[in-house]
């Protein structure tokens, strides 16, 4: 299997490169293109579409290399996420591919995106399996829970991608970081199915990459941000059901620079009586060039925050295979205070909402006055 890994990314890899330019062509020809306007950073007309050539590299190497992978390794399981993979990428990437070029309506957006999670649910059996409650035992889930729950997974992490696809190659580099360290898990945990699923995507990740960071030649525009997303959603469905608390935990981990983004503008927005939906430049990325940070330093900063939470999706997934519980429950710790602290300093709630920092001044201005006073 290791030649097999080698070779997926490595022609994945190959493939992003000779067609990302092809692409690039197709988007200048057919009009799929990004303007410039008050919320983007860029200053002159883009390509978009560059999801495609993610796609269709990814699509392609692992077309190439199935009849290389050894039946033993093809569980029933594994051969419906492949089919799911295929169906549901091609789904979701037509989605996008449309809405590069002609600005579909979120409503229409949004029902697609169900109708391919209920594909993927209901035409190949994909779905949570299991759950498993901090210093509980296993437990199977019912499907009135998992069917919902799984299509709202499928539909969240497909869009959560694309919250962050700000500037250029971040949305990319972050994806990568993510499925990377899903790699990591899944070598770990001996499922080489989700493994080279990795391989490829991430192949085909960087050798887009090479096009789109900054300066970018190409955006990788909806075609790009939800094909990945749909990716994240499935990968951690299928490769972290036998651990604990994973299926719940660990992807939201590893999804935690656009999920915490999220959060954090909707706070931002309710707090400042907006609609939710409404687009603001409160993002992080808006906020880290707001600092004085060029673009270049923000896509890295922001690089180190997803590799920091992936490292704490690693240590959480290990630890969970050995039932030390305790340890999710620092990780979960870590993650609150960093994520808080750092929203805070960074401005992402609001410039003046700073309450642990506020708190933690008082509470060191009360501990001085004290130690003067002795």
């Amino acid at each position: 299997m290791l030649m097999i890994y080698i070779i997926g990314f490595v022609l994945a890899l190959g493939l992003a490169l000779g067609l990302t330019p092809l692409v690039k062509k197709f988007a200048y020809k057919v009009g799929a293109v990004d303007v410039p306007n008050a919320r983007k950073v860029h200053t002159r007309i883009m390509p978009r579409l560059g999801g495609l050539g993610i796609y269709l590299s990814a699509i392609i190497a692992l077309l190439a290399i199935l009849p290389f992978i050894p039946d033993s390794f093809l569980s029933a399981r594994d051969s419906n996420f492949v089919k799911a993979f295929i169906v549901g990428g091609t789904m979701i990437v037509l989605l996008g591919a449309l809405d590069d070029r002609f600005q579909l309506s979120a409503k229409l957006k949004f029902l697609v995106q169900i109708a391919t999670a209920c594909v993927v649910v209901f035409g190949f059996d994909i779905r949570l399996e299991f759950a498993n409650i901090p210093f509980h035992s296993y437990s199977s889930i019912e499907s009135w829970i998992a069917i919902p729950f799984t299509i709202l997974w499928i539909v969240g992490v497909t869009n959560a991608i694309n919250l962050i696809d700000g500037l250029d190659g971040l949305a990319a580099g972050v994806s990568a970081i993510a499925i990377g360290t899903i790699s990591v898990m899944a070598f770990i945990m001996g499922n080489e199915i989700v493994a080279v699923m990795c391989m490829l995507l991430l192949g085909s990740i960087i050798g887009f990459l090479y096009f789109n960071f900054h300066p970018a030649k190409i955006f990788m525009g909806d075609s790009g941000s939800l094909f990945l997303g749909f990716s994240l959603a499935l990968l951690s469905l299928l490769g972290f059901k036998q651990v604990a608390i994973v299926g719940f935990l660990t992807p939201l981990i590893l999804i935690g620079v656009p999920l915490s983004d999220t959060m954090f503008a909707i706070v931002r927005r309710w707090m400042q009586k907006k609609p939710i939906f409404s687009p603001d430049k409160g993002h992080l990325h808006h906020c880290l060039r707001e600092l004085g940070f060029s673009h270049r330093q923000t896509v890295l900063i922001i690089y180190g925050i997803a590799a920091f939470f992936g490292v704490l999706a690693v240590i959480q997934s290990s630890a969970a295979l050995y039932n030390a519980n305790w340890v999710t429950f620092v990780v979960i710790c870590i993650m609150v205070f960093f994520l808080q602290i750092g929203a805070e300093i960074i401005g992402l709630i609001g410039k003046t909402k700073r309450p642990v920092l506020n708190f933690l001044a008082r509470l060191r201005m009360k501990v001085s006055a004290e130690r003067g006073s002795k």
